[in-house]
């Protein structure tokens, strides 16, 4: 995969390939634990509001991508960021507690990664054209570049997410 490619499902799997590197990050204590989160939740939002904007809704178009993948996507971005806010929430980086969330996040992000990879994505790649998916590809970028110069991953902007889906 090149740098420059605008194929959708490739940037969205680079994203993915980047979060769990965070993780790692965020699991060595001797490393920047809140350099990392601050990171990856700033990644983590903005990829997900732009996969809901600009993706999810072209993929819906598509009669062999599954609509209810879709929604069950956009149903873990919510627990995804849940568990996003709970680690943000967590003050000391070297505590148990934050180890706790950590996994808690790891385990959201990661189940629905695997799955979305394993189904919208495969789908997006059988049934989407390759032009199709560079034109989502630009739009999947410059949403996700507004979101994260909005400052998307801020603790205030997560628990405004959190709440507004619970609302």
């Amino acid at each position: 995969m090149s740098p420059a490619t605008t194929d959708v499902v490739e940037l969205i799997l680079r994203d993915h390939r980047r979060m769990e590197d965070l993780f790692r990050t965020m699991r060595n204590a001797e490393a920047d634990r809140a350099g990392a989160l601050a990171e990856f939740s700033a990644l983590l939002v903005a990829h997900a509001r732009a996969e809901e904007e600009k993706v999810y809704p072209a993929l819906r178009r598509y009669k062999n991508v599954d609509d209810e993948e879709v929604e069950h996507g956009v149903h873990e971005h919510q627990e995804a960021n849940e568990a996003l806010l709970a680690l943000l929430e967590v003050e000391d980086t070297s505590s148990k507690e934050w180890d706790e969330k950590l996994e808690e996040l790891v385990t959201a992000v990661n189940h629905h990664a695997d799955e979305e990879e394993r189904t919208l994505l495969n789908d997006a790649r059988e049934n989407v054209s390759d032009e199709r998916r560079a034109q989502l590809g630009k739009q999947f970028e410059e949403a996700r570049a507004e979101h994260l110069a909005a400052d998307c991953g801020s603790v205030e902007k997560v628990r405004a997410l959190v709440g507004a889906a619970k609302s």
